[in-house]
């Protein structure tokens, strides 16, 4: 069986899909899907045993120039790509009207959520399948939902299984114990105070271990060097590709994270984490895994599902104030835990 599977983004997003692959794979012997995904993000469908092709495509840069010649180039090019190859079952498991769009392209039965599952309804128009999936549950639970009935089989009971080790991304025979400092995320409201960072430095090299951490862009970069100029034990590395990021986290002793992307793929590398949760929830989206611990803020306002904070001038020095009730100390007993238990 063959199964085009469009899940363009984000990094959360595409991981959240791979225990689904897994069950599908266990379930259906033989089966085989090809996965359309945003060009950034492309390695990771590749690391699953289940994914025969990746076609990685630029929605995100193709919407913001609609009318150009590129754009219309590349719609072209993969709908030739897609009309040529029979598909089984066509499954957008993205629920947006740009993914559902894509499906049209393809040679195969149109399948994926219903009106009232999918996160744009409009969506569910373009479906000659339609499946009703409980929108408020973990993304993970969704996906995995989502595929057992699209292709005809009993949800498995058993936990999540990203279908990914550790070893498969070793690149040597790693001797050094340190923890990767994720401090990189899109929105202010999501970001852990520096001082945070500074103050979780101090307890992990006193602890005996080193500290890795790299950054996204200009403002995370020098973010990772102001950390790194008060202690010794912190190395900044490059902007790193997804796969150079995820042979970082495979050999690391645990990692800390905010509500980011790499924070996924630690989690799903089945490593010691703990992440940090103010503005957001990780209730429905929150970084899974064996050795995955979640601390929600404890306040008020929290969460509050905004993008910047709404104390113009905060209670205290800490900002966002709803990370008071989640200091160095509480995130590093967490992590311990887990590293004594991995």
């Amino acid at each position: 069986m063959r199964v085009l599977l469009i899940k363009t983004s984000s990094m959360g997003d595409i991981l959240h899909m791979l225990p689904a692959l897994t069950d599908a794979s266990h379930a259906i012997p033989g089966i085989s899907f090809d996965w359309v995904v945003e060009s950034s993000f492309a390695d990771i469908p590749r690391w699953h045993r289940s994914v025969s092709e990746v076609i990685p495509v630029q929605l995100r840069r193709w919407r913001k120039h609609l009318f150009s010649q590129e754009t219309r180039a590349g719609l072209r090019v993969l709908r030739d790509q897609l009309r040529h190859t029979p598909y089984d079952l066509v499954l957008d498991a993205q629920g947006l009207v740009k993914s559902a769009i894509l499906t049209y392209f393809a040679s195969g039965v149109r399948a994926g959520l219903d009106w009232r599952s999918a996160r744009e309804a409009l969506a569910a128009v373009a479906y000659q399948r339609r499946y009703r999936v409980n929108f408020y549950q973990h993304a993970i639970v969704r996906m995995r939902l989502l595929c057992s009935q699209a292709l005809g089989y009993a949800l498995p009971t058993t936990s999540p299984d990203f279908g990914l080790s550790r070893e498969q991304f070793a690149v040597g025979h790693q001797k050094e114990k340190y923890i990767v400092f994720l401090h990189g995320t899109t929105w202010a409201s999501k970001q852990w105070p520096e001082v945070y960072w500074l103050q979780l430095a101090d307890i992990v090299r006193e602890a005996g271990y080193r500290i890795k951490i790299s950054g996204g862009n200009d403002a995370e970069v020098a973010r990772a060097y102001r950390i790194a100029a008060h202690h010794d034990a912190v190395v900044v590395l490059p902007r790193l590709s997804v796969s150079s990021m995820a042979q970082l986290l495979a050999e690391a002793a645990g990692a800390v994270a905010v509500d980011t992307g790499f924070g996924h793929l630690a989690g799903a590398l089945g490593i010691p984490l703990v992440s940090v949760y103010g503005a957001t929830t990780p209730l429905y989206t929150g970084a899974h895994g064996t050795r995955s611990v979640c601390l929600s803020a404890d306040y008020a306002c929290s969460p509050c599902l905004a993008r910047k904070c709404k104390f113009k001038t905060p209670p205290s020095a800490i900002t966002p104030p709803c990370f008071t009730t989640l200091p160095p100390e509480k995130v590093w007993e967490q992590l311990k835990e887990a590293i004594i238990y991995f």
